[in-house]
């Protein structure tokens, strides 16, 4: 019985900091998933409604109190219907979520083929769309386009994007050492922020990263330049160095785990007229 009260006055001491620690790791996860999608804008209508609802009630303003205690559930549906691609956006994040796996690592040696592939396209001013898979399903995006299953290597890549072939103007599904599919479709991104002189190939990597969790590697067809989209966020005009370690983050992977599997000539001159 001393025991058991002994037992009882330590939880009771560790209670507090326990209560503060949960709520804390909790309240850090809902800001990661806010800040990742667009519920930003569900937060701001919730306060204007609350706001007003507490002026209503302050200042007794009946009309206004009747009109909100009669349309309050209605409001929810209302909620659920206009805001519904944020709220399927967060749920989309909470199933994607690992939230206590702690360094697990798999071998993904294949993205220093597609970066080998990304500086030749780059240095042609040819265009490119890699979407790399992690997580979520994509196979209504595969579907859109040509499947492969093929080994994944520089080369195959070049002549994909670099050539007119009627697959280099679509997005390229990667996952492990394979090409899933190529030529795929995309959806555009529905952020009314981005900047006008972002072409297709960036505003789809933007809207593929808004409903999955994959991350896309662009290269830009005008200027060359390297960008990432991921977690409904496009980071633009990136080196060669910040891809790799944001690519080594996202994905998972250890520097010894790098292994270059194939290599192209970098001087080789790439045929065939440009896009």
């Amino acid at each position: 019985m001393n025991q058991f009260s002994t037992l009882l006055k330590i939880y009771d001491g560790i209670r507090p900091v326990l209560d503060i620690g949960i709520l804390t790791f909790l309240l850090y996860k809902v800001y990661q998933i806010i800040s990742q999608t667009n519920a930003v804008q569900i937060i701001k209508s919730a306060v204007i409604v609350i706001i007003a609802y507490a002026v209503a009630v302050i200042f007794q303003l009946k009309t206004m109190m009747w009109i909100f205690s009669t349309l309050a559930p209605g409001l929810v549906l209302v909620f659920a219907i206009v805001f519904q691609p944020e709220l399927r956006k967060v749920f989309l994040k909470l199933g994607q979520g690992r939230w206590f796996t702690v360094g697990s690592r798999a071998k993904h040696t294949y993205v220093d083929s597609v970066l080998i592939a990304a500086e030749m396209l780059s240095k042609q001013k040819r265009g490119m769309l890699v979407c790399f898979v992690r997580h979520t399903k994509v196979d209504n995006f595969l579907e859109t386009g040509t499947k492969m299953n093929a080994d994944l290597s520089s080369n195959l890549l070049v002549t994909i994007f670099g050539h007119n072939t009627p697959l280099h103007d679509g997005a390229c599904f990667i996952k492990g050492n394979k090409i899933l599919s190529a030529g795929c479709f995309l959806p555009v991104s529905e952020q009314y922020d981005i900047k006008k002189t972002f072409g297709t190939r960036h505003r789809a990597a933007l809207g593929l990263s808004e409903v999955t969790d994959c991350v896309i590697l662009i290269v830009s067809e005008e200027t060359g330049a390297f960008s990432l989209a991921y977690d409904s966020k496009l980071h633009y005009d990136l080196t060669s160095e910040q891809v790799t370690r944001i690519l080594e983050r996202q994905l998972d992977i250890t520097p010894d785990q790098q292994i270059i599997e194939d290599t192209i000539d970098e001087h080789k001159t790439i045929t065939g007229k440009a896009d």
